[in-house]
């Protein structure tokens, strides 16, 4: 399984010639689109899927799966989205993919909660979407979120610090500057080798084995 960080908070997933796109928001650039076998669609902010994304890869690959959240089929109500909620578990092409946790965290009291789930993918690669949901099993691969208006870097340590995966990547890193991703990278390669992992400070276009 190949991993591609795109912009933002883009994962492209390959395996077997098959593709998982996860979260293609409004901060990450047009991609090709060929062989993708299902979309995940963490929650319904637009940094996490646009129409524009959701239709050109849907006029390549007709009649392919979408999933996410209630909130996602509301938001996007233009397209087929299946609803999926934590505890679920589905195939989808050859990947199998497990759900957790219900809520994205929490930005500011005067901003609603919108749902959220974060996906698991062939029990290897975890990702919380706008979350620090920790899944109730062994994590291999994390892509954990580095930032945004809803965290800060002692909360995204301390999720890493629980989670514990063997390796870890930045995703949700728009906001970030170059000198602001500098830093979060540099913490965070300090916090995971404590526990033995290997922090990777992926760029978009970046690609990773698992």
């Amino acid at each position: 399984m190949r991993i591609t960080k795109r912009e933002h908070a883009c994962l492209d997933v390959e395996k077997n010639g098959e593709r998982l796109i996860i979260d293609p928001g409004s901060f990450t650039a047009p991609f090709d689109v060929d062989g993708i076998v299902a979309v995940v669609v963490t929650h319904e902010h637009p940094d996490h899927w646009t129409p524009e994304h959701l239709s050109r890869i849907l006029d390549a690959n007709p009649g392919i799966p979408i999933y996410g959240p209630p909130g996602v089929v509301s938001a996007a109500k233009d397209f087929a989205v299946t609803a999926v909620a934590e505890g679920d578990e589905i195939s989808a092409g050859g990947f199998t993919l497990r759900f957790f946790g219900r809520d994205h965290a929490v930005i500011h009291s005067s901003i609603p909660v919108v749902n959220n789930v974060g996906v698991l993918v062939d029990g290897t690669l975890y990702y919380p979407g706008d979350s620090y949901t920790v899944p109730p099993v062994a994590v291999e691969l994390l892509a954990t979120p580095a930032g945004g208006p809803w965290l800060k870097i002692g909360e995204v340590i301390d999720f890493v610090l629980t989670v514990r995966p063997a390796r870890a990547f930045p995703t949700h890193t728009a906001p970030l500057s170059p000198i602001g991703i500098g830093m979060v990278n540099s913490r965070l390669t300090e916090q995971v080798a404590t526990f033995g992992g290997t922090y990777l400070a992926l760029e978009p276009g970046d690609t990773i084995d698992a």
